[in-house]
């Protein structure tokens, strides 16, 4: 499912398009691209799942 939401939100340079050839370092730079909003995401992700335990835990001792 994952796989599919981010094939379907990539962006091709028209570069790319115009020449009919695809480049390594341009392939390995969009996937360093992709790791990285994929990892921020997950940090986000994390961030907020350990405040939501924290106040959780706050209010359930009071």
């Amino acid at each position: 499912m994952s796989s599919q939401v981010k094939f379907e939100n990539h962006s091709v340079p028209d570069d790319t398009l115009k020449k009919g050839k695809v480049k390594l370092t341009d392939l390995m730079m969009r996937l360093e691209r992709e790791k990285k909003k994929e990892r921020q995401s997950n940090i986000a992700l994390s961030v907020a799942t350990v405040s939501a335990v924290a106040v959780l835990g706050v209010i359930l001792s009071l």
